[in-house]
């Protein structure tokens, strides 16, 4: 799992290689949503937001937060703070996992590898490393490198379901949407666009088209 206060250091070397002159990648944000039958009692009333599982990333666990505070209250929402009562609850699960790098080419522009692992654990953002990134130092486009995801479940107050979504976003470690509140306000935005959305439906949206919404 990559963290994030590991990927800022990872840019910065990458930004070294002068001979680096490739095009930062950055996809579209994919996003699947489900609806409940329920679905009129979205949007209204006050709502609490929680995790799914513990994040030692701080920095991450409040852009998250935040990023799903700003469109929730966007949706009609009354937030109120963390462990209230509320209505309805938002628990929020999110990871940022590697993606393999291509094979080093035997001729051709050279290649290099950095990986590592860093810390233990199975969790989220801030728990460890394990990244294979591309660098080709005869120009380009960089590849993706890592995906980023966001889910959000929304409950009743009992433990209903009324709605569920998941967003990702695969970019390139010189990215501007790889940085963790940019990434985050960006998946957030996609989650919500045009709340609740149809049920079981998957979207495509470029990160331009949402970023206005951010």
């Amino acid at each position: 799992m990559l963290s994030f206060r590991l990927l800022a250091p990872l840019a910065a070397a990458t930004l070294a290689l002068s001979a680096c002159a490739t095009t930062p990648y950055t996809g579209p944000v994919e996003v699947t949503r489900f609806v409940a039958p329920s679905a009129g009692e979205l949007g209204r009333g006050t709502i609490a937001i929680t995790f799914a599982e513990e994040m030692s990333n701080v920095s991450a666990r409040n852009a998250f937060a935040e990023a799903v505070r700003a469109e929730l209250t966007k949706a009609g929402y009354t937030v109120v703070p963390e462990g209230a009562t509320a209505d309805q609850t938002a628990a929020i699960r999110t990871s940022r996992t590697p993606i393999v790098a291509a094979p080093v080419q035997r001729q051709g522009p050279v290649s290099v590898g950095v990986g590592g692992s860093v810390g233990g654990g199975g969790g989220s953002f801030g728990t460890g490393l394990g990244l294979g990134v591309g660098i080709n130092l005869g120009g380009g486009r960089e590849g993706p490198a890592a995906n980023t995801s966001l889910e959000l479940r929304i409950t009743q107050t009992g433990g209903e379901t009324l709605w569920e979504g998941r967003a990702q976003l695969a970019t390139g470690i010189k990215s501007p949407y790889a940085v963790v509140g940019t990434s985050a306000r960006t998946l957030a935005a996609g989650l919500f666009k045009d709340f609740p959305g149809g049920n079981g439906e998957t979207v495509t949206i470029s990160v331009k088209k949402l970023q206005g919404t951010k």
